[in-house]
């Protein structure tokens, strides 16, 4: 069987990039190892840990806020069995959906391993042994990442686990440990926190999300403790065993000091990997870097010239968001578009309570690159919607070119931060200055008035309400 493009790998990137091709007029197919589509993000990622957060959320509220709405209910309780049956029914009908889209697209579907035969033909290896090769003219790798661990501990899946596992556990951790301070440990923290298990955060760098703003990273630590989270910076993991049901991590500390850490659970979250097993690259002659990932140039080409790749099996940040535009990228380059991606135009999103988001440059990096700029920072607390609502915590920061005006990065920490940073992000694509941002009328009462309060701050250092 011949296509004009073959995508292995169905996560954020492979099936959209399997859409827009065909609805380019491409005849394509897509293979999938597993039994339902959607990948890592659908499955075991971004949407089951939502519905989690989002279930958590709500208990939560029920326990700390409901009072103070003179709301008074019975001493709350949850069935975590239907929370957990919960999420996996939104895994199964999001799923589904993505089925629906094939169909509806015209998109062939192969169940099995997709490994390189050669640069055009790919077998197709089923889960029952047997196989079938297809041809490609083109060919786009979106296998994705799985997590990463460190060399000396060993996942065994039960105590010792990684967000897959974290995902289905069939108790609330007594005291989860949790190594790693980045998104992925600190939302399913979050999740198991809010559900009454000790949560204790060991990162290595000298702050929590070490690559976010550093102000964003102080907002978020103190919000957390209050809420109860435990965290241990600049420690260093050394040793991780696990004893019956209790799991002992032993680290290092600044001082150089061995610390000993006793839990029930231990989530190992220290970033994920590239994943190409099975593919059978050498094959096509696809060169891969010394890190794992697949090499490609601007054009997300690797170096055979009809094999693509994109997503987490490439360079970059790794997020479902950006391998949906690098799918787009590649379909509508096959097509002969033109179009075009800015790196640098990505939001990172953490979906804590409250939640973080941020687009553009750090003040970090902008110091390192001797650019001249400015800042407008502008608090929560300040506004009526989130004193109306009691989500005070967090801020708005605009970082704007000193010279020019232009902004160059927005961080923000509190509520709906997640959705509100795409008027940033807009903003942005469109070159706007933060005088520009500050003179459109926001809606009042909205979280969103502390993005013109904050550009108002960075351009003429005036914010009307603070």
């Amino acid at each position: 069987m011949k296509y004009d493009v073959i995508v292995i790998g169905s996560g954020p990137g492979g099936y959209i990039s399997a859409i827009r091709a065909a609805q380019l007029g491409s005849k394509v197919a897509i293979i999938e190892k597993y039994s339902t589509l959607g990948g890592t993000c659908l499955n075991v990622g971004c949407i089951p840990s939502k519905a989690l957060l989002d279930s958590s959320h709500h208990y939560y509220d029920a326990v700390h806020h409901f009072e103070e709405h003179g709301i008074s209910v019975e001493k709350p309780s949850f069935d975590f069995g239907k929370m957990v049956a919960r999420k996996a029914n939104v895994v199964e009908t999001t799923t589904g959906g993505i089925k629906y889209l094939m169909d509806k697209n015209n998109i062939d579907v192969f169940e099995g391993l997709g490994s390189f035969e050669d640069a055009t033909h790919v077998k197709v290896t089923k889960n029952d042994g047997s196989s079938e090769v297809i041809e490609g003219t083109n060919i786009i790798i979106a296998t994705g990442s799985k997590p990463s661990s460190l060399p000396f501990i060993s996942i065994d899946k039960e105590r010792v686990i990684t967000s897959t596992e974290a995902l289905k556990l069939k108790e609330v951790p007594k005291h989860l440990l949790v190594i790693g301070g980045g998104v992925i440990g600190l939302e399913l923290g979050s999740v198991y926190k809010r559900l009454g298990a000790d949560v204790t955060v060991i990162e290595y760098a000298p702050t929590i999300t070490p690559t976010m703003d550093k102000d964003v990273s102080k907002e978020l630590t103190k919000v957390l403790k209050k809420q109860g989270m435990k965290f241990n910076v600049s420690h260093g993991v050394t040793s991780v065993e696990r004893n019956g049901e209790e799991v002992i991590v032993k680290a290092t500390n600044k001082k150089g000091e061995e610390v000993t850490f006793t839990g029930d659970y231990c989530l190992v979250s220290v970033g994920r990997r590239p994943y190409t097993e099975g593919l059978a690259l050498e094959k096509a002659g696809v060169k891969v870097t010394e890190r794992g990932m697949v090499e490609v140039n601007d054009h997300l080409q690797t170096n055979v010239s009809n094999i693509y790749a994109i997503g987490d099996v490439v360079r970059g940040a790794m997020l479902a968001h950006k391998a949906e535009e690098e799918g787009v990228v590649v379909a509508e380059y096959l097509a002969g578009q033109k179009p075009h991606i800015d790196y640098n135009l990505i939001p990172g999103i953490v979906y804590t309570w409250p939640e973080v988001a941020a687009v553009g440059k750090t003040e970090q990096e902008l110091k390192e690159a001797k650019v001249d700029y400015k800042v407008g920072k502008f608090s929560m607390r300040a506004l009526g919607r989130s004193r109306a609502s009691g989500d005070i915590d967090g801020f708005v920061k605009v970082i704007a070119d000193k010279n020019t005006d232009e902004v160059l990065g927005v961080h923000m920490v509190g509520a709906r931060v997640a959705d509100l940073i795409m008027e940033a992000a807009v903003a942005m694509e469109y070159r706007a200055s933060a005088e520009d941002l500050a003179r459109i009328c926001h809606g009042h009462p909205t979280y969103s008035e502390a993005v013109k309060e904050a550009a108002k701050a960075a351009w003429d250092g005036q914010p009307l309400n603070a």
